[in-house]
Parts: structure tokens; sequence; C-alpha cells
């Protein structure tokens, strides 16, 4: 019996769409170009911040964020608000607590993320970063510490994500029910993917409630 449900961030919760044009338009590529090879790191299996190597070798990614920050300290730049949220979170996310279950946020984010995400006033008991435990998935610790902050046993935790690699297997291998969600470049390749058979498979958060909390 499921009793929390902890949810990744990025192409979960947040569209990442504009981050990606931002940068696009930052480095002085195509919005496209990086939006689709940013596809490509997906189906390889490759490190996203590839992409930005592939479009322009040589960039300093750190350096080219510390200068960005900088000019525009204002601005969004690579992160994001409300206005981000995929349209079934706030509807999801409450209908999955007033069904009694926990609700949490836990994924890999960098520092600033968890801010962002408490302005935005989401129906959730909690909030966590990679950045704030010092641990990144797929780091079975990381799968540890959801344990520890919900509470309850493995076995009544679904976590629900994008990747196979980073959410499905790691969060099966740590006992939990994993769910994958078909959106965003690593949701939509990974159904696809064998080990996705490991998973239930959904393609909105709105599917959730009657899944892991029907009404009787």
């Amino acid at each position: 019996m499921i009793k929390v449900v902890v949810f990744d961030v990025g192409e979960t919760l947040v569209d990442e769409t504009r981050i990606w044009c931002r940068w696009a338009d930052r480095i002085g590529v195509p919005r496209f170009a990086l939006l689709g090879v940013i596809g490509g790191m997906a189906g390889a299996g490759r490190p996203l911040t590839e992409a930005f190597g592939l479009v322009r070798p040589g960039l300093d990614l750190a350096a080219e964020d510390r200068a960005w920050a900088a000019e525009e300290p204002g601005s969004l730049r690579n992160n994001f608000d409300g206005d981000d949220l995929y349209p079934d979170v706030r509807g999801g996310l409450a209908e999955l607590r007033g069904r009694g279950l926990g609700v949490i946020i836990a994924g890999n984010q960098p520092p600033q993320a968890k801010s962002a995400l408490e302005r935005m006033g989401l129906p959730v008991d909690a909030i966590y970063t990679s950045a704030e435990w010092g641990l990144e998935k797929p780091d079975p610790a990381f799968f540890d510490k959801v344990v520890e902050v919900a509470g309850v046993g493995a076995a009544e935790i679904a976590y629900v994500g994008d990747r196979v690699d980073n959410d499905v297997l790691t969060a099966r291998a740590a006992g939990m029910l994993p769910i994958l969600i078909r959106r965003g470049p690593w949701g939509y390749l990974g159904s696809e993917h064998p080990d996705a058979a490991r998973a239930t498979v959904v393609d909105s958060i709105l599917e959730l409630p009657d899944l892991l909390a029907p009404v009787r």
C-alpha cells in the first residue's frame, strides 16, 4: 500500500523548454539545434551537458553560467518559476493529498531550485534537493535519504520521474514503486526502453490518484 508519493523535478513537474531556449539564445545557437542535440544526448544515454560542447566546442559552461549571472542578476537565466510548471501539477498533487497520501518533492537540483519551488506554494508536504543533501541520483544513498524523510518503508513509497536510469531502476532497486512519466526527451524515449517494463508508465500526474489511492 502506497503512503507517500515522491516526485522528481525537471520534466516531471517543471517543463524545461524555456530554460534550454534561454541557454540557446545566450550561447548564440538556434534553439532548435540545442533542443535537438539535447534529445540526441537522451537517446544516446549521454550526459546532458555534452550537448553544449557539441553546439559550441570549447565552451566553459560553468564560466558562462557565472558570467550570465553577473550580467543579468535579476533574470531567470537557467532557473524556473511557476510559469514553467506542467498544467497537471497543482491539481494532481492536490488530489493525491486529498486522498490521504503524503506528497514530497526530491530531485537532482541546484541550491536555488528549492526556494524557487517553495515560492510556488505547491500542495506538498516537503521539498528537498540533491544540493542540500549532497547526494545525487542515481546514488542509492539518495533513495535511502528519501526513505528517511518520507518516514515510511520503501515499499510504501512511489517515486515518479522521467528517466529510466536515474528514476525507475534506482527507485526499484531501493524497494520503491517506480512510476515513469512520459514527458520530456528522457520520458518519451525511456518509455520504449525494455527497462520501462519495470515501472508503471503514465502520461499525466492526474492519473496517479486513481492508480495509487482509488476511491472505494
